[in-house]
């Protein structure tokens, strides 16, 4: 994909990667707060978790950018603990599944603290997770457990989507979010550029309007919210369709008034997510608008999301384990025209096609 220009308030500036912008975020963030310091598997090798910490060890040292053996459960009590202590640590995990190590010390500590101490006691720390995609990455490095983190009270969740979000919301969490943050970075997001500018409506740490529109609401997530521009400008230059694309961004705290506005305006909704359907971000978002008016909707909602199943390593399967462009448009027009409209679908029946051919695991 080429440059990707960002609709929300942004002035047109500098071409500037995700990878890229997480790793002048990250930067940043040890040179403007001493406390801060970035712990992981990967950080400080060549490859710095695909270019997001690249040169950072030799630039601030050991001390502050390391290394770290097997041990995410270890590792995330180490992060607690210096948090607690009045430190900023940045915990990086190149997979998101494992993540689920250090389950009992982000569930059950990080995000509880606030609570167990009256608000004495607070955990302000950011975990980065890496969802992984493509090349068979199978069934253990390809998980997206964003809804399962956002059940947690005391976690916020964030999944930006583009290079203007990681640039907006990162260094407002690091001065100033009470955390923990959970942040989750789609694989597929990382070689891709975007034009960034200074924010005159910075991203907010919650959603937004990606696109406006008038006939269909787009909810997407992560690199779904991508999957959804592309196929909202199809669907107009195609079919004369106009396409409301709202980035959720926020997975824990939504701004859902805002969702519904969208929906009460158009009638017609798609939920377009990186995760499995069920109990998930397009259950939720369902659920906040039924209960907050149940004739918001026309016809019944449009979902796509993984495939019910784990997630197969041959490539073939893969293609049609995860919804392409060709299942997006489709359900934008079906909610718009009906099943029989009639248009012509892309033929692109994989998202790689669209992003990163990966040649190697990583």
């Amino acid at each position: 994909m080429g440059a990707v220009l960002r609709k929300h308030g942004a002035t047109a500036g500098r071409v500037l990667s995700y990878a890229g912008a997480l790793l002048e975020t990250m930067d940043a963030a040890l040179a403007d707060h001493p406390g801060a310091f970035i712990m992981g598997q990967g950080v400080d090798d060549f490859k710095g978790i695909f270019g997001s910490t690249t040169g950072l060890a030799e630039k601030y040292g050991a001390a502050r950018v390391f290394d770290v053996p097997l041990m995410e459960e270890g590792m995330t009590g180490i992060a607690i603990g210096a948090s607690l202590a009045g430190d900023y640590p940045i915990t990086t995990h190149i997979r998101a599944d494992f993540a689920f190590l250090a389950m009992n010390q982000i569930l059950n500590l990080a995000a509880k603290y606030r609570y167990m101490f009256g608000g004495l006691m607070s955990c302000p720390m950011l975990i980065r997770i890496v969802v992984g995609r493509s090349w068979g990455q199978g069934a253990q490095h390809s998980q997206s457990p964003q809804a399962t983190f956002a059940h947690y009270p005391g976690l916020t969740v964030v999944m930006p989507s583009t290079s203007q979000a990681i640039l907006d919301m990162y260094p407002a969490i690091i001065a100033r979010h009470p955390g923990p943050v959970i942040s989750i970075e789609h694989r597929l997001l990382y070689n891709l550029d975007f034009t960034v500018g200074e924010a005159t409506r910075p991203v907010p740490l919650t959603s937004y309007v990606a696109r406006e529109g008038a006939d269909v609401t787009v909810v997407a997530t992560s690199v779904m919210v991508l999957e959804a521009l592309r196929a909202a400008q199809y669907v107009e230059d195609k079919a004369g369709v106009s396409v409301e694309v709202i980035d959720l961004n926020s997975i824990s705290h939504p701004h859902w008034d805002l969702v519904a506005a969208s929906v009460k305006k158009t009638g017609r909704l798609v939920v377009a997510d990186t995760s499995w359907l069920e109990y998930g971000v397009a259950a939720e978002v369902c659920r906040q608008l039924v209960v907050r008016d149940p004739g918001l909707l026309r016809q019944p909602p449009s979902l796509l999301g993984m495939a019910p199943a784990p997630c197969p390593t041959a490539k073939s399967l893969e293609d049609i384990y995860y919804p392409s462009q060709h299942e997006t448009v489709d359900a934008i027009l079906t909610q718009v025209r009906g099943a029989g409209h009639g248009i012509d679908l892309p033929v692109e029946r994989s998202m790689t096609e669209g992003y990163k051919r990966f040649r190697g695991p990583f």
